[in-house]
């Protein structure tokens, strides 16, 4: 069986700052839907940046410790959602969980009906779905940019926050920063003084 290729844009292999407990995190890259003030816009374009085999990702994700979950986020993931589902299926088989952001919304995706986001979203187990929109950016719920988005519960893992929606409130959205063999990488959902300290620092290299 031929091992599909993702285009990846940056991996983080444990955050707090993208969905529930620890979790690596994904970012594939290339986005059509271009929702102003997009925190990554960097990862737009639609170009090859980092190709990387499923089989490789699998092996590196389940040798990282002390994760619960994995979270896919871009760019927009459901422009690789073929092989973002088979990486999905492989992990939650070793009892990970899958959160998937996407700048869709849920009834846009259920009435294109593609195969390939269906296959990618019966892999998930908790999906935020809608585009950013600056004008109702907000800080209230972890994880999430603006409120408009909505989230969905497409299994039991996460439903406690379903029945208690006052835990998504009780902790603001959060960035984590890291600095590493010369290269600084802040995840999550950044203030505006800290969106230009990291243009600042990569304009000088």
């Amino acid at each position: 069986m031929q091992d599909p290729q993702l285009n990846i844009a940056m991996t983080v292999s444990c955050t707090h700052s993208e969905g529930p407990g620890k979790r690596y995190a994904l970012w594939v890259q290339g986005c059509p839907l271009r929702c102003r003030g997009c925190c990554n816009p960097e990862m737009l374009e639609i170009t090859p940046k980092h190709r990387l085999p499923v089989s490789q990702l699998v092996d590196d994700i389940l040798t990282t410790k002390n994760i619960e979950g994995v979270t896919f986020l871009g760019g927009e993931p459901l422009l690789q959602a073929s092989a973002l589902a088979v990486l999905a299926k492989t992990l939650r088989q070793h009892g990970l969980s899958i959160m998937l952001f996407t700048g869709y919304t849920y009834h846009h995706i259920r009435k294109t009906a593609n195969p390939d986001w269906n296959a990618l979203l019966a892999q998930t187990d908790l999906l935020v779905s809608g585009p950013y929109d600056a004008k109702q950016r907000s800080m209230k719920r972890a994880w999430i940019g603006s409120d408009n988005q909505e989230v969905h519960y497409l299994s039991d893992r996460y439903r406690s926050l379903k029945d208690d929606p006052q835990r998504w409130r009780s902790t603001p959205n959060s960035v984590d920063i890291v600095y590493r063999n010369g290269q600084l990488t802040v995840n999550g959902f950044p203030t505006d003084a800290l969106e230009t300290l990291r243009t600042q620092l990569s304009k000088r290299g």
